[in-house]
């Protein structure tokens, strides 16, 4: 027996009649970039949100790079990410000529630790570091911890990227996350829980100076709605319409599924926290649940889980084996001066099970019995 780590065929199957009218009507329509299909879609994802703009992209990464560059970050600043995410949160920063400053995790939800930040901030300066700009991630779908985070970016002066490119659709205290923060982003990497089918991304303001910013951007610099006048050094980063289509179809289920995620959650909790560390939302926080992630005693268990799973076809994946600042491309990057070991300690002992909306009771208790041992 083999279990996919995430079902895409399964959703698939679900919407393949609706997606196939869509993908027909892109075709007749031959408008392959920015199609009236992207326009609709911005709109339903700013409202799903509760947000004044929404500008898709390529990609996630892409929508990191537009935000910096819309927020005008550039050489001398630095900009503050978890130590402990995947790469791409990182790797924009230097793409603008600014410096990341890598940052400690809270050891129950992962996400950005704020006393870590605040050691960070003072580090950064006393190196001759402006700081300005901070992003936090929605690790593994759960909004990071907004309140604490912002004050802090707002006490030193500095703009507010929420990377949600894991966590869009998850809640934080009423609020939906798309709308938190002076730009948020996401990406619609197939495997994301709100997916197309090949690269896709957007970024969410409530500012019209930011989004006009973006826009221009996204399409060479422009200027007036116009590739052929740029009003300044842009980059070529547009959703296509096909992706579009294909996320339109998967927004009528998307609240559904989201819901379903949260079944299968609740099942793993029941069958694995009296065996592991199985996640903490807090009160007032919903996840979505892009990964659901143990953390076992240590790294020998670890590996005895993933064995045990194998054994009986099922994936495991460890996100993430090695925190950034360790990384080769950013270990000569600042971090927080009394380091980075909450992140070091989870990339030898966290590991993430199969997790999407159509696993069924019967295939997770498989999973379930295998994992415990």
């Amino acid at each position: 027996m083999s279990i996919p780590f995430i079902d895409l065929a399964a959703q698939q199957r679900r919407l393949r009649a609706g997606i196939d009218a869509a993908f027909a009507r892109v075709l007749d329509g031959g408008q392959y970039i920015q199609g009236a299909e992207v326009g609709e879609l911005e709109a339903r994802l700013a409202a799903f949100c509760g947000v004044g703009h929404c500008l898709s992209c390529a990609n996630g990464t892409d929508a990191l790079q537009l935000a910096l560059m819309a927020l005008g970050i550039g050489k001398g600043d630095a900009v503050f990410v978890p130590a402990f995410t995947f790469a791409a949160t990182a790797e924009v920063v230097p793409f603008v000529n600014a410096t990341p400053v890598f940052v400690d995790v809270l050891p129950d939800t992962f996400n950005m630790d704020p006393e870590s930040l605040k050691r960070a901030i003072v580090h950064a300066r006393s190196i001759g570091l402006n700081p300005a700009c901070l992003i936090p991630v929605d690790l593994f779908g759960l909004p990071a911890d907004y309140d604490a985070l912002i004050p802090i970016a707002r006490e030193n002066g500095m703009k507010v990227i929420a990377d949600s490119a894991q966590g869009f659709g998850g809640t934080y205290k009423g609020r939906v996350t798309g709308s938190i923060g002076d730009i948020a982003t996401t990406s619609f990497f197939p495997a994301k829980p709100l997916g197309c089918y090949g690269d896709g991304g957007a970024l969410f303001t409530d500012s019209e100076e930011i989004a006009a910013l973006v826009d221009s951007y996204r399409v060479h610099g422009q200027g007036q709605n116009n590739k052929y006048i740029n009003e300044r050094v842009g980059m070529n980063s547009r959703l296509d319409t096909l992706q579009a289509a294909v996320l339109l179809e998967k927004m009528t289920i998307y609240a559904e599924e989201i819901e379903l995620r949260q079944e299968v959650a609740d099942r793993y909790r029941a069958g694995l926290s009296n065996r592991f560390t199985t996640p903490r939302v807090p009160d007032g926080l919903t996840s979505i649940w892009a990964q659901y992630t143990l953390k076992t005693a240590d790294e020998a268990e670890r590996a005895a889980l993933q064995e045990r799973a194998k054994a009986t076809g099922i994936p495991t994946v460890v996100y993430y084996p090695i925190p950034l600042n360790r990384q080769t491309a950013y270990r000569d990057y600042p971090v927080d001066p009394t380091g980075v070991a909450v992140s070091e300690d989870l990339s030898r002992r966290v590991v993430s099970l199969p997790m999407h909306p159509y696993l069924t009771r019967e295939t997770q208790e498989l999973i379930i019995e295998a994992v415990a041992g």
